[in-house]
């Protein structure tokens, strides 16, 4: 059974980072094309950033430069580096597998992380 197990979130000052983390199950991890979206309150979930296998990356343009994804095939995780967090970036945030329409993954969704961006 796939499973994605998020952890790392909370409250933080805006300027503030944080550091997510993934733990994936039940999927040939190694190959797998990895990813991070968010869920505001009110809007569809949105993809934030993605990590092939071999280590490419790719980022929602409204992170570019302030967010890195990046990936451990040893332990199975896929981190989410978060800097200078802004308010717009308070969401719950998941891991699954790629896809530039998440709503129509079959994979389950993990329960998320919560991000609050406030002062």
């Amino acid at each position: 059974q796939v499973q994605f197990v998020e952890s790392g979130g909370g409250l933080v000052q805006p300027g503030g980072s944080l550091r997510l983390s993934c733990a994936a199950s039940g999927i040939i991890f190694r190959i797998a094309y990895m990813a991070w979206y968010r869920q505001a309150p009110g809007k569809q979930r949105e993809l934030v950033a993605g990590v092939t296998g071999a280590g490419t990356t790719n980022y929602a343009d409204s992170v570019k430069g302030r967010f890195t994804i990046s990936r451990d095939n040893a332990k199975n995780t896929v981190d989410l580096r978060l800097n200078s967090l802004k308010a717009e970036d308070t969401a719950v945030y998941y891991c699954n597998l790629y896809s530039r329409a998440p709503a129509t993954l079959s994979t389950n969704w993990g329960q998320g992380t919560q991000v609050t961006v406030s002062s």
